[in-house]
């Protein structure tokens, strides 16, 4: 069974609906035969990776950048995972008071350097999401555990 693993840093409400959201979709009725893993950015480790299919990141935007715990985990799986990763399928949210910018090339710049290929538009949201910021990660999450079960 193909599995979806969701690394996120949730310290806000902002980011707790974000993320609700996405495994929401992630975990669809009407999707089946994908197993979703969640882990925390600092509690994901280089297996759980390798036992991925596909993944989806989500973090705040802080000072200017994606956050420590999930520049963390990059920094923590990066090498044991570079080889045997390439090409799966990935997507991402994020969350800021009123800048992305750098914690979207932050992670476009890793992704890109593990080879992994984004299968979904990120979802990026600044201030409190709507309701249609929260529909975008539903689908964000049913679209990269859809993308599993094909």
């Amino acid at each position: 069974m193909p599995t979806l693993l969701i690394v996120h840093h949730t310290p806000s409400p902002n980011c707790q609906a974000m993320f609700e959201a996405v495994v929401s979709g992630a975990t669809a009725p009407e999707i089946e035969g994908v197993r979703v893993v969640r882990r925390a950015a600092l509690s994901a480790t280089a297996a759980d990776v390798l036992d991925a299919d596909g993944f989806l990141l989500g973090t705040p935007a802080n000072l200017g950048y994606m956050s420590g715990a999930l520049k963390h985990f990059f920094d923590q799986i990066y090498y044991p995972c570079l080889d045997t990763t390439q090409g799966r399928p990935f997507g991402y949210y994020v969350h800021g008071g009123n800048d992305v910018t750098g914690a979207v090339r932050g992670i476009e710049s890793v992704t890109t350097g593990l080879g992994w290929r984004r299968a979904a538009e990120a979802v990026t949201v600044t201030g409190e999401p709507d309701k249609a910021a929260l529909k975008r990660c539903w689908e964000l999450g049913a679209t990269i555990a859809a993308g599993l079960a094909d």
